[in-house]
């Protein structure tokens, strides 16, 4: 993949199927690299299922809270999830000693392979997403994470050095949208559920546009629903954006305080891409997009 940091394991089709026959033999069958992230890989196995698996050691942790939250969320969310239908233990003696996942395959592409039109087909159905995920009650030992879901000001000294950093356009004006959403008053609620980075790769879509499933649960965590909802300008065009922030509104009444903070949020997690990939990237030329979208509102 484009960008990624360089891998901490090896990971490859001949690993999975190795690992799939060692521990789940009566699902083995043919497997084939399918996709890659920052943190994992994703190898298809037969037609039914896939193959999910750390390439870093930051994904080993966020394969556990996979692992341990997803079976329970998937009941109450309106939109497919890759929960695992198996859980893969370590396996030193295969040269692979962390957890790995055997998941749904969903028949659909990153929303990075459409334009802002055809993901607008989206918009409704990934409302009713956010909204029931962050209806479910977040528990006591939810997962926790220092980059999603808490207080925009523990997120300023690193924002304004990345908007002075030099490989962030229009600095000056997401400047003050940033100091916009800092004015915005914080989240006083019970800590929600997040699914943590709702961008354009971590949904699917079906050639129409319509939203088969919403993956790469990571950063799963429990916080201030402003960081889900930034996915408006991640995601959409303002038109569509307009029906996303609309459908919301009418299912769960959100704040203009929380449009606030999401706008800041959309801006925290594209100006982080943009400066970590190269301008002729996918990832890199998708991100600068959603400050461009950042900066119409």
């Amino acid at each position: 993949m484009t960008d990624a940091p360089p891998p901490d394991f090896h990971v490859d089709p001949e690993l999975a199927a190795r690992l799939v026959a060692a521990q789940h033999p009566d699902l083995a069958g043919p497997v084939r690299h399918a996709a890659g992230g920052w943190d994992n890989v994703l190898f298809r196995l037969g037609e039914r299922y896939a193959v999910r698996m750390p390439r870093r050691h930051e994904g080993v942790g966020l394969m556990w809270n996979e692992q341990r939250w997803l079976p329970e969320l998937a009941a109450a969310l309106p939109v497919p999830v890759p929960a695992p239908v198996r859980v893969g233990r370590p396996a030193p003696e295969l040269g692979y000693d962390v957890p790995w996942s055997i998941v749904p395959w969903f028949d659909g592409q990153s929303g990075l392979s459409f334009d802002l039109e055809t993901r607008g087909v989206a918009a409704s159905a990934l409302a009713g997403f956010v909204a029931e995920l962050s209806a479910t009650p977040a528990p006591v030992d939810a997962p926790s994470n220092p980059y999603r879901g808490v207080p925009l000001a523990r997120r300023d000294a690193a924002i304004r050095a990345r908007l002075t950093g030099g490989r962030i356009p229009d600095a000056d004006r997401l400047l003050r949208v940033w100091e916009r959403a800092l004015a915005a008053s914080e989240w006083t609620g019970p800590p929600v559920w997040l699914h943590g980075d709702l961008h354009p790769h971590n949904v699917l879509l079906a050639p129409s546009g319509f939203l088969v499933a919403v993956v790469d649960f990571g950063d799963l965590t429990a916080g201030d629903p402003a960081t889900d909802l930034a996915t408006a300008w991640l995601t959409f065009d303002a038109r569509s954006r307009r029906r996303f922030r609309s459908e919301l509104e009418v299912r769960r009444g959100v704040d203009e305080a929380t449009w606030d903070r999401a706008r800041g949020w959309a801006l925290v997690i594209a100006s982080a891409v943009v400066e970590m990939s190269s301008p002729a990237s996918r990832f890199g030329s998708v991100a600068a997009e959603e400050l461009a979208q950042v900066l119409l509102d």
